[in-house]
């Protein structure tokens, strides 16, 4: 009983019974003795080698069960044919490869393909590998064989024709371009085959008349898919031809109808109320007069497809002239766009976001993107009038009328979209473009377009990710192309009368990509609404912003952070002065307000911190010198310790500003700042691509805030006197790598005055540091700046404050090795210099031992690294994308340092600094690292570095965590400068990776 139940289970690692969960029991049925013989159930295993061949080629097809049934089927079929029990297909599928690899492809992709195969299994043999080893032609070529009924014979040749393109297309014989142009070929040949049967049905004596066919739509771009109308429209030469041509015209398409796909006559002069053919003559005549702008769009991919070929030339070439002019009309752009509206409108909801031809981000936004600029530009640019859309969109990009990273993102969409609408197509040779719901369907088509399971991730989750990916950067594209060359101001809606409508103005928000548009259209109202100068200028405005919001992932928050920062300050008269007239300063706080909730938070709080847009030099980091100066000045202004902090924090907060706004434009191209030293030499504001100078100035910016606050907590505590203080930085303050949310970790070092009160001294310097904290902490509308000293000796159970003597004894006699880690980053921050640097001495000793670490503490340290991995890893977290914690991430890295930092620095003075790169480059300059490993482990650290200050500033809170797919994502890809989200999460992944190898390699040496 154990035989039966075990073998299927052998099967399933081929991949059968996936689909219906049965183990693959099905499947030992179909491949065993009574089946196909190519399983020996007893053994459980192939019954030779050429069996052992084709069950692999089997686990290889996009459904092995659909495949392994139709396969059984077909040699059913042959058996029940001949009375034989041998399978010339079988006996072929294991002598040829070739044929072996195209048959199960075509059978596990596609159902329709596999009844054909049923139907006429003889017809396999067209998939043959010639006796030179090429594959069979699929080239689209019809090949008629037989006699009898001419429409029987057609259908055969079109579904052997059909046969082999898919299975080229299936095996990688053929890409998806040329896989298009196969299938407009043999359209074409079909539609000429047609043809010369509809006109030899014609009465005896009736004389042939004078047709051309003309291809029109995705035939004529020679982009057709699989099941698809085929678009026509038919000319007569003269008068004279009409009666008999109307009689082939209609023959042909019933022919179609039967053989192939269904004709589709509608792009026709009048669609269809008007006749089905008309003369060259009659066409130009509607063309001159009543034709609108969609029919010269349509006009765009003409081709002659059959029939009189020279008739269909010249009817192309007459309307030509027209054509390059429909652009000219006053209403030419706002009707394409209006037609991409209403294909929108049309889709059913529940369908809307599945669609991947109508729908946001599929492929009509592509083509309609394509089409308005060829109608524009192909004018006066000839290399433009091109039939297809890829051909068109890479002449465009030649021709500089489209960007070349936006060209690619184009293209990439393009491919991947029309891929899928094939292999949808291709399953059941059913017109469709919508992406299934239920899960095997999915399972299937992941499957069949190359998607494989990866650790932690489906093929189905790695299909979705890919294709949202790709219709987010078409949507995105899409609405710049399309609205940004000659965008009509949105703005000028309601309120003034002018041209849009509420309504009009509500689908163009659509297009540009705003999740609500009645909500944003209410904001535009609130904006512009009125006769003030304010609502003028605001219209003037508004498209530029726009634009810029419809670049970002989330264009709705970027515009109703604009609407806020417009409530705070409309009535200022130089807010909207110096938008208009202020260079980039507009679209500089458009980007910041759409990519940025942090910098957005801040100037909801300080809406007039926005003038630091205006000047290149006001987005630069202030020194440290200026900064504490600045701190310290403001403080003293004020007697009360609490409006001095007060007015420390809101200059914290305007610095955070102008750091984060440097941060945010520095990868916007012309936007980016460029400040000036002042001896005029050009000096980079600090930008992701230089993630240490952001940790720099922002703990400069911590380190200035800490030292006022400490003057005003000094300055209301009563101290004895020659009480020295000092505040010692730790942890990312201390390294300089301070983030937009982190806390200032800290020490506090107290020396009591020669012959004082020792508990008078520490009482009073508890007082002082409680009452920083304090301050520090008073609930305010600026961001809070939170004040740890949790690394301090024995944690929160130790005292707040120490003497310097304290601390050089629990040190000498209690410390433990992680506590000497924790030191390495140690550095005086504020107060008593002096102390400062006696602090600093006195722990030299214990973070750089002299004689290195023992045995016993390098295990420790790796124990402790592993715990910390294991048990401080948030629940739920990707460890290979947590920034802090991940493999290869910021933890990994420093850990890996600080371990060469604690064995060698006594002894090598270069790894003495608190500074992770500068200490890493120190090591690898000393040949404790090897350069390589030091390179990768750099890169894995700065990138994890950059990512975690992007999350913050595209959230707004603290993050460390990059997510794989939606729009904080993409907020993050964009605000580093990159275009495509799936591209930057491998490079992330594959650093991050190399990054961890090499930090394996330094703990472990």
């Amino acid at each position: 009983m154990s035989r039966p139940t075990r073998a299927p289970g052998r099967l399933a690692r081929y991949g059968f019974g996936t689909a219906d969960g049965d183990g693959g029991a099905r499947a030992a049925d179909l491949l065993g003795p009574d089946g196909l013989g190519l399983w020996r159930p007893d053994e459980q295993e192939p019954v030779d080698e050429p069996a052992a061949e084709l069950l692999a080629a089997l686990s290889r097809a996009a459904d092995p069960d659909l495949a392994l049934r139709q396969l059984h089927r077909i040699v059913e079929t042959e058996r029940r044919t001949t009375g034989d029990t041998a399978s010339p297909l079988l006996a072929d599928l294991h002598a040829d490869p070739g044929l072996r690899r195209r048959v199960i492809a075509v059978l596990g992709a596609s159902s329709a393909l596999g009844d054909h195969l049923v139907a006429h299994p003889e017809h396999y043999q067209a998939l043959r590998t010639a006796p030179d080893g090429l594959a069979p032609s699929a080239e689209g070529r019809l090949e008629p064989a037989g006699d009898g009924n001419p429409v029987a014979v057609l259908r055969a040749a079109y579904r052997l024709a059909l046969l082999r393109i898919a299975a080229a297309d299936l095996t990688g014989g053929r890409g998806l371009e040329q896989t298009m142009a196969a299938l407009s070929a043999l359209a074409d040949a079909t539609l000429a085959a047609a043809y010369e049967i509809a006109v030899d049905e014609l009465a005896e004596g009736t004389e042939r008349p004078r047709l051309a066919v003309v291809a029109m739509g995705k035939c004529g771009g020679g982009e057709l898919n699989y099941v698809s109308d085929v678009d026509v429209i038919f000319v007569a030469a003269e008068d004279a031809d009409l009666p008999a041509a109307t009689l082939v015209a209609t023959r042909l398409i019933h022919i179609c109808g039967l053989v192939a796909w269904p004709v589709d006559a509608a792009l026709r002069p009048e669609g269809n109320r008007g006749p089905l053919v008309r003369t060259l003559a009659s066409h130009l005549a509607y063309y001159r007069r009543w034709a609108r702008t969609w029919e010269f769009q349509a006009l765009l991919k003409a081709r002659p497809a059959a029939g009189d070929l020279p008739l269909a030339q010249e009817w192309i070439d007459q309307l030509a002239p027209l054509v390059w002019r429909a652009a000219e009309r006053p209403e030419a752009v706002e009707d394409v766009r209006a037609m991409r509206r209403r294909i929108i409108d049309h889709i059913p909801p529940k369908e809307l976001e599945r669609e991947i031809k109508r729908g946001p981000g599929g492929l009509r936004d592509i083509e309609f993107a394509v089409q308005l600029l060829q109608l524009v530009h192909g004018r006066g640019d000839e290399t433009l009038r091109a039939p297809g859309t890829l051909p068109t969109l890479r002449a465009l990009v030649a021709g500089g009328y489209v960007g070349r990273a936006d060209g690619e993102a184009l293209l990439r969409g393009y491919r991947f979209l029309r891929s899928v609408e094939h292999r949808l197509q291709l399953q059941a040779l059913r017109r469709t473009h919508t992406v299934p719901t239920e899960p095997a369907a999915l399972r299937w088509l992941a499957a069949a377009l190359g998607f494989t399971a990866t650790p932690g991730r489906s093929a189905v989750e790695s299909f979705r990710a890919e294709w949202v990916t790709h219709a987010t950067e078409v949507r995105r594209l899409h609405a710049k192309l399309l609205y940004r060359p000659l965008l009509e101001s949105v703005a000028r809606v309601p309120a003034d009368g002018l041209r849009l409508t509420p309504e009009a103005a509500r689908h163009r928000l659509e297009i540009l990509g705003f999740a609500d548009p009645a909500g944003a259209l209410r904001h535009l109202q609130a904006l512009t609404g009125g006769v003030s100068r304010t609502a003028a200028i605001q219209r003037t405005l508004l498209p530029v912003l726009l634009s810029e919001f419809a670049d970002a992932p989330e264009p709705d928050r970027g515009l109703l952070n604009y609407r806020k920062v417009s409530d705070k300050l409309g009535s200022t008269p130089w807010y909207l002065r110096l938008l208009r007239d202020g260079g980039p300063v507009a679209r500089r706080l458009a980007r910041v307000l759409a990519l940025s909730r942090y910098v957005a938070d801040l100037l909801a709080r300080d809406p007039e911190a926005l003038r630091l847009l205006a000047e290149e030099n006001e987005l630069a980091p202030r020194s440290r010198e200026v900064l504490r100066e600045g701190f310290l000045a403001a403080a003293a202004r004020h007697t009360d310790p609490v409006e001095a902090t007060s007015a420390v924090r809101a200059l914290r907060r305007r610095e955070l500003v102008r750091v984060a706004c440097a941060d945010v434009l520095c990868r916007a191209g012309a936007l980016a700042p460029t400040p000036t030293r002042p001896d005029g030499a050009n000096r980079p504001a600090p930008g992701l691509s230089d993630v240490t100078a952001v940790g720099t100035a922002l703990s400069d910016v911590t380190d200035a805030t800490l030292a006022a606050a400490l003057r005003a907590a000094q300055a209301s505590q009563p101290a004895p006197a020659g009480l020295r203080f000092a505040v010692i930085g730790m942890g990312r303050l201390g390294g300089y790598e301070s983030n937009y949310l982190s806390d200032a970790d800290v020490l506090f070092v107290y020396d009591p005055p020669a012959g004082g009160n020792e508990s008078a001294a520490s009482a009073a310097a508890h007082a002082i540091a409680e009452e920083l904290r304090r301050l520090l902490g008073v609930p305010a509308p600026d961001p809070p700046l939170g004040v740890d000293a949790d690394l301090r000796p024995e944690g929160r159970q130790g005292p707040l404050v120490r003497s310097l003597a304290a601390y050089a004894q629990y040190y000498a006699r209690w410390s433990r090795v992680w506590e000497a880690q924790a030191l390495l980053r140690a550095r005086f921050v504020c107060g008593d210099a002096d102390l400062g640097a006696e602090f600093e001495a006195m722990i030299d000793p214990v973070r750089y031992p002299a004689e290195g670490l023992t045995r016993e503490q390098v295990v420790e340290i790796r124990r402790i690294k592993a715990r910390v991995e294991t048990e401080r890893l948030p629940r739920g977290a990707d460890p290979a994308t947590h920034t802090k914690l991940g493999r290869g991430g910021l933890a990994d890295v420093e850990w890996a340092v600080q371990l060469v930092q604690l064995r060698h620095g006594g002894a090598n003075p270069a790894l003495r600094g608190t500074r992770t790169l500068d200490a890493l480059a120190a090591a690898a300059e000393a040949g404790l690292v090897d350069p390589a490993d030091a390179a990768e482990m750099a890169a894995g650290w700065s990138l994890a570095a950059q990512v975690r200050n992007a999350l913050m500033l595209v959230r707004g809170r603290a993050g460390d965590q990059l997510p794989r797919h939606g729009v904080e994502l993409a907020g993050v890809v964009r605000l580093l400068g990159r275009d495509d989200p799936g591209e930057f999460l491998d490079e992330y992944l594959r650093t991050a990776r190399r990054s961890r190898a090499a930090t394996e390699r330094v703990l472990d040496a």
